[in-house]
Order: structure tokens, then C-alpha cells, then sequence
């Protein structure tokens, strides 16, 4: 008898899901949106900035396009890596999830253009756009 009711209490125990998850105040998780939006927008101009930049010698300075290329896949990469670093646990969850699959698909996006993947290659422009539609999400969630 007494084996069937510690069976039955280690099956409750088992099935009963536990929220493990720290609660925060409203504060520290407005502090969270504050901060990370505060990063989202800083990565967004560094990306905007880097990603467009025209060689300083025009098209036929090879050097400043390489330099150029550089800047962008730097702004790309690190930027994503900057946000998954600066996202707190208290950020709600819908905009967390948001973040991390920015700074995700920032550093794919670096990644391929680092292995020498165009922007318009199929896997690589479809990159881009998916990160262009988070981005919006992003700046919906942070007004």
C-alpha cells in the first residue's frame, strides 16, 4: 500500500509542470525592454551604416571595397553577437525571442557573406529579407 502511494505521489510530483522561472518586478523588466531596445536600435544604425558604405576611392579602389566588405560582416556578426550578450532574462518574452532570432540571422547573414555568399544568392537574399521582417517586429515592440 505504501509503495502504490509513493508511486502515486512521485507520478504527480513528475507530471506537475514547475515554473522555474524567476519572477521580476515591472521595473527590471522595463529596464530589460529599455536596455535592449537601446541595443537593438545601436546594432540596427551600425548595420545600416556598414552595410552601405561606397569604396572612398569609387568603384575602382579595391582596397576600400575590401575595407568596406569588412566593416559590413564585422557590423554583422559582432552586432548579433551584441545583442544575444545584452539581452537580460527580464526581457519579456516575446521580445527576447524577437532579439534572438535577430542576432541570429545577423550572424548567418555575416557568416555567409564571410564565406564569400552575394547578397543576391537565393539562401543569402532570403537571409536579408528574414532579418528585414524581425527587424520590423523589433521596432513594433520597442515603441
Amino acid at each position: 500500500m505504501l509503495a502504490f502511494l509513493s508511486l502515486g505521489v512521485a507520478a504527480v510530483a513528475l507530471l506537475r509542470p514547475i515554473d522555474t522561472r524567476p519572477d521580476y518586478t515591472d521595473a527590471q523588466r522595463s529596464e530589460a525592454e529599455t536596455a535592449i531596445c537601446a541595443a537593438f536600435q545601436t546594432v540596427r544604425a551600425g548595420v545600416q551604416t556598414n552595410t552601405n558604405l561606397e569604396p572612398p576611392g569609387g568603384a575602382d579602389d579595391i582596397g576600400g571595397a575590401l575595407a568596406v566588405a569588412a566593416n559590413a560582416r564585422v557590423a554583422l556578426y559582432d552586432g548579433g553577437q551584441y545583442l544575444l550578450a545584452r539581452l537580460d532574462p527580464a526581457t519579456p518574452d516575446e521580445l527576447a525571442d524577437q532579439i534572438r532570432r535577430f542576432g541570429n540571422q545577423l550572424m548567418d547573414i555575416g557568416a555567409a557573406a564571410t564565406a564569400g555568399v552575394p547578397n543576391t544568392d537565393p539562401a543569402q537574399s532570403r537571409r536579408l529579407e528574414d532579418a528585414e521582417a524581425t527587424s520590423a517586429v523589433i521596432n513594433a515592440l520597442c515603441r
